[in-house]
C-alpha cells in the first residue's frame, strides 16, 4: 500500500467552504499520488476555531466548543472524501466535549465506505492537563480494515510502550501517530517514541505533525516537526529503520510504499524477534536487587 503522512499547516478560514476546499485539495492530491492511507496531525482541527471569530479563536477554554460544535459537520466531509476518493483518512484529531461535560482529544479513522471509529488519546500532555483541561480517553482500539490492522496511538502516547503493544497484541501492523508539537524537543521525544515502538512491536508507524505558526491561536500557537513514516531497522527495511521522511516545517504529503508481508515476515524470520520475545521481560526480572557499590559516604576508601 501507500501510505501518506501530512506536515499539515493551521490556516484561518471566514467560512466554511473555505476549509472544505483546503481538506478537499488535501485528499485529492494524496489520492492522486496512489495513497491509501493519510494521516492528518494532532489537534489539526483546531483551525476550526477560526470560523467562530477571532474572539473565540483566541480563547483557550472557548475554543474547544467551537471546534467541537463542528465535529458532525467535520466527520461528515471525511466520511464524503473517503467515499470520494477511495481511501481511509485518519482525521485530524479535534477536542470533543462529551455528555459528561469532559473534552478529549480524539482521532477518527474512516474507511472507503464512509464507516469510521475513533481512538481517544490515553495519556495528557502537562498543557493538556493544567492549562486546556483536556480529559484522558479510555480503552485502546485496532480497527480491522482493508489495508490491514491499524492502531492509532496520538503524539504523547507514543512515548509509553505499553499502549502501542496493546495494540501489537491485537494484531497492530500499523501505528498512526499524529502530533502537535511546539518544540524540536517536543518533535524528537515523539519522533523517537514512534521509532522505538516500530522497534519493539516490529511494525510500521506513521508519524504526522502539525508545522508552522499559528499567531490567532493560544493552544496551537507554534508547530514543529516533520512528517515521516518509520519500521524496524531489519532485514525488509532501510537499516537506519526511516522508510520516508520530509524536511522539518515543510508542509506537504510525504508517501512511501509499505508492504505489510515485510512486517510479517520481519516478526517471523529478523535478525532480531522483539514482537516474539516482549513476554520474556517479565520472566526474567522478577523483584528488583539494590546493589551497593563504595562506600556509603561516595568516594571509595
Amino acid at each position: 500500500m501507500k501510505i501518506a503522512a501530512a506536515a499539515f499547516p493551521l490556516e484561518w478560514h471566514d467560512r466554511w467552504n473555505s476549509y472544505v476546499g483546503k481538506l478537499r485539495l488535501w485528499v485529492r492530491t494524496a489520492a492522486e499520488e496512489g495513497a491509501e492511507l493519510l494521516v492528518f496531525p494532532e489537534y489539526g482541527a483546531m483551525e476550526l476555531a477560526s470560523l467562530a471569530g477571532e474572539e473565540v479563536a483566541r480563547d483557550l477554554a472557548r475554543s474547544i466548543d467551537a471546534v467541537s460544535e463542528r465535529m458532525s459537520e467535520v466527520d461528515g466531509l471525511h466520511a464524503s472524501l473517503a467515499r470520494e476518493f477511495g481511501v481511509h483518512i485518519c482525521a485530524a484529531t479535534a477536542p470533543v466535549r462529551l455528555e459528561d461535560g469532559r473534552a478529549v482529544n480524539r482521532a477518527r479513522l474512516f474507511a472507503p465506505d464512509g464507516s469510521c471509529g475513533h481512538q481517544d488519546k490515553l495519556i495528557m500532555t502537562r498543557f493538556e492537563r493544567e492549562e486546556w483541561m483536556i480529559s484522558s480517553g479510555e480503552g485502546v482500539r485496532v480497527f480491522d480494515t482493508a489495508l490491514g490492522r491499524i492502531g492509532i496511538a496520538t503524539c504523547y502516547d507514543s512515548e509509553f510502550p505499553l499502549i502501542a503493544r496493546a495494540m501489537a497484541e491485537g494484531g497492530a501492523e500499523i501505528l498512526l501517530v499524529p502530533s502537535c508539537t511546539e518544540t524540536a524537543r517536543g518533535y524528537w521525544r515523539v519522533r523517537i517514541g514512534a521509532q522505538a515502538r516500530a522497534l519493539e512491536n516490529q511494525f510500521v508507524t506513521v508519524q504526522s505533525p502539525t508545522v508552522g505558526p499559528v499567531d490567532w491561536s493560544p493552544a496551537v500557537d507554534e508547530n514543529v516537526g516533520a512528517a515521516a513514516i518509520y519500521g524496524p531497522p531489519d532485514r525488509g527495511f532501510p537499516e537506519d529503520g526511516v522508510i520516508a521522511i520530509g524536511k522539518m516545517n515543510a508542509p506537504g504529503w510525504v508517501y512511501a510504499e509499505v508492504d505489510l508481508a515485510s512486517v510479517r515476515d520481519v516478526r517471523e524470520n529478523g535478525t532480531v524477534l522483539n514482537h516474539r520475545h516482549w513476554d520474556e521481560q517479565q520472566d526474567r526480572l522478577g523483584a528488583v536487587d539494590i546493589v551497593r557499590l563504595g562506600s556509603p559516604g561516595g568516594a571509595a576508601g
